[in-house]
């Protein structure tokens, strides 16, 4: 029998655990149902119509309509799209920056982990819902704008996790090995210190692509977020500010609230799920 490769482990490791598959499948899911939004629903998002007005979900319209007339599904799905697009460039955004300079810092220490580890503690200080929403005040709205805003907010924890990881990672055998070999120190980081921080990387991905969606759900009921005619799940929540729609109408943003719930415990389910996988102890023990 043919043996598996460390890769080949962990992703059996991770389909063996139901629990992380059931979070897979469901995350697959809502992203399939958002990416096809305009085949499922036979209306646009953005269309009007005076005539069928905050109507009760129906046959014709299966979450109702909002308070000009638009169907529901047609827009929770749509702003699901922006959604996830927000979470996962904003975490990619994070994750490229963070690893970068974690990497740096932890491998090379001295002035330049001083450095950067002193930028990290600057930007970790100010409270993050204050400065989320002072940024977007300053810079503007919109979904390019609040990407950039939470992946420039998100990278410091990434960092100190990179760095952490390779400072012991500079010590080892296989460091010192490249070394006499004539590897280069950019070699050694790309190839041996960044691949070994894979756990730590997709642990992060999967937390900060939760918070990612939170923050934009909270800047976009702000209204600091995404504008229209674009909408989040954040912005058709925004709807619920008022107590009368809470209570008479709550197909306009119900399934909004359901959709980041689900999406947030699915991602939290393949978090664990591949951090058990990745987690360096379970190879010894394999």
């Amino acid at each position: 029998m043919k043996p598996q490769s460390p890769l080949q482990r962990k992703l059996r490791r991770f389909a063996s655990n139901r629990t992380a598959m059931f979070g897979l499948m469901l995350f697959l899911a809502i992203a399939l149902l958002c990416l096809f939004a305009r085949q499922i629903c036979h209306y646009e998002p953005n269309a009007i119509d005076l005539s069928v007005v905050r109507q009760p979900p129906s046959a014709q319209h299966w979450l109702g309509t909002d308070h000009i007339g638009r169907d529901m599904l047609a827009r929770t799905l749509a702003a699901g799209q922006i959604s996830l697009l927000v979470g996962l460039a904003s975490v990619a955004l994070a994750l490229v920056i963070g690893t970068l300079l974690g990497a740096l810092a932890g491998y090379f220490g001295g002035w330049i982990d001083t450095v950067i580890m002193r930028c990290v503690d600057i930007v970790m200080t100010f409270p993050t819902v204050i400065v989320l929403m002072t940024l977007a005040a300053v810079i503007g709205s919109g979904t390019e704008k609040t990407i950039l805003i939470i992946g420039l907010l998100s990278w410091p924890l990434v960092c100190r996790l990179v760095r952490a990881r390779v400072l012991s990672l500079r010590e080892t055998d296989f460091v010192a090995a490249a070394r006499v070999m004539g590897a280069g120190d950019l070699y050694i980081i790309a190839r041996h210190c960044i691949p070994n921080t894979t756990d730590v990387l997709v642990v992060f991905a999967s937390l900060g692509f939760v918070g990612a969606i939170m923050a934009e759900a909270g800047l976009s009921f702000l209204g600091l977020g995404v504008q229209l005619p674009e909408a989040s799940w954040g912005s058709l929540l925004s709807i619920a500010r008022e107590a009368s729609v809470i209570k008479q109408y709550p197909w306009i943003w119900l399934p909004s609230g359901l959709f980041i719930v689900l999406t947030a415990l699915a991602a939290n389910f393949i978090g664990d799920g591949l951090r058990q996988a990745f987690d360096p102890k379970s190879d010894s023990n394999s």
